[in-house]
């Protein structure tokens, strides 16, 4: 099999357990693709794969950077495609599981992010600027040059303004355009993509709810101290859902319900944010569930989904 299986979807959503049992089922090894999960120590508010749930399968792309480090997605799709390749050359087959939807791309695609890759300082300017004159005037400035763009992100996604207005100000063209010019590109790697999700937003807003719940009763406050008492918690990780909402709480703004209850308010708005990035997938197979399916009845899906692709378990 030549082919790679992206298991993908929105937080909370089985994602990881469907992975691992498909991995075993085909001889593979699991790449994730998840923008948060590459950083060090962060585990619980990640929810990163343990041992247990692993089951033995080799998983890669984790753990690769400390929190603080930028990492970018074209990075991201360099190292990864360099782990597909060497899985493939080892006579195995290949799972990628995540809900990056960015990530997938830049791997499945391997498309060209321009600014990525090299520092001009206009990024640390545009970083400087944001923190002086707030999110708002910045997203009006990236509305100006890039309609598209700025009408997706929300003013607060400092990360995704900040790109966009430095390949604008760094190339002199519009990331809307960048990735409209590189759409039509061939894909570097045949996949097949499945997006498992519940077939209600009540059941997947109630899998995201007691995840939180699990996460605090893991240790998420123990696990956010101990990465703000190492100085761990810059950058990218600290504007990481989960440990953003439990420092709320550690800096007396707020109650532990308090910081628990908006935790999961922002996953859920961050779980619509990922669904509506992947509907906008072409060639996306959806593996939708109910309360009453059980985990075999979604197995059984998704060896369905891929039979019908060609890939026979």
């Amino acid at each position: 099999m030549n082919k790679v299986i992206v298991i993908c979807g929105p937080t909370a959503s089985g994602k990881t357990r469907l992975s691992v049992e498909l991995a075993k089922k085909l001889n593979a090894e699991i790449v994730s693709a998840d923008s948060m999960q590459i950083y060090k120590y962060m585990n619980i508010g990640t929810a990163k794969v343990t041992e247990d749930e692993a089951q033995g399968v080799e998983h890669h792309m984790l753990d690769m950077v400390m929190p603080g480090e930028v990492y970018s997605a074209a990075r991201y799709g360099d190292e990864a495609y360099k782990c597909v390749t060497d899985i493939f050359a080892r006579g195995k087959n290949v799972v990628i599981c995540g809900g990056t939807g960015l990530y997938i791309n830049a791997l499945i695609r391997g498309n060209e992010f321009p600014g990525q890759n090299m520092e001009t300082g206009t990024r640390r300017k545009l970083e400087e600027r944001y923190d002086m004159i707030g999110g708002e005037a910045m997203h009006q400035e990236l509305l100006a040059v890039d309609p598209e763009s700025g009408e997706r992100l929300h003013p607060n996604d400092k990360k995704r303004i900040i790109r966009a207005l430095e390949v604008f100000y760094d190339y002199g063209i519009t990331l809307t355009e960048h990735n409209r010019i590189h759409k039509g590109k061939a894909d570097r790697l045949d996949s097949i993509q499945i997006c498992i999700n519940p077939d209600s937003r009540e059941l997947l807003y109630d899998r995201i709810n007691k995840r939180v719940d699990i996460m605090f009763e893991q240790g998420l406050l123990d696990e956010t101290k101990e990465l703000l008492d190492n100085g761990m918690l810059a950058g990218t990780a600290a504007q990481a859902i989960g440990y953003k909402e439990v420092l709320g709480y550690i800096n007396g703004e707020m109650t532990i319900t308090e910081a628990s209850d908006l935790l999961k308010q922002k996953t859920r708005n961050y779980a619509k944010r990922q669904l509506t990035w992947f509907r906008s997938q072409k060639n996306m197979n959806w593996l939708e569930y109910s309360a009453e399916d059980t985990f075999d009845d979604i197995l059984q899906k998704a060896t369905e989904i891929l039979a019908a692709n060609g890939i026979k378990l």
